[in-house]
């Protein structure tokens, strides 16, 4: 599976790299070699970035899945234990 930006999103990143080494490199970017490098992260470090995101998710989840017990569970067998008006 390979990771694709929406294509407002990609000229974006091609827009900032652009701007980035406009700013920080001795020589500027064109739009192709700004768009390969962009290619080139999203398939070498966007898998591991996806998998890092996934990662968090999974770990959020599992800790709400923990956190269920007490927001909606109900004490079994609590018939005795419940506080009843005596009987005459």
């Amino acid at each position: 599976m390979s990771i694709e930006l929406p294509k407002h999103a990609q000229q974006q990143a091609i827009t900032s790299i652009e701007r980035y080494f406009r700013e920080n490199m001795d020589e500027p970017i064109g739009n192709m070699q700004s768009g390969a490098l962009l290619n080139f992260f999203l398939a070498e470090i966007g898998p591991t970035i996806y998998n890092k995101a996934i990662a968090d998710v999974q770990e959020n989840m599992q800790a709400r899945l923990q956190e269920l017990d007490y927001e909606v569970g109900k004490e079994e067998f609590g018939y005795w234990t419940a506080k009843r008006p005596a009987r005459r």
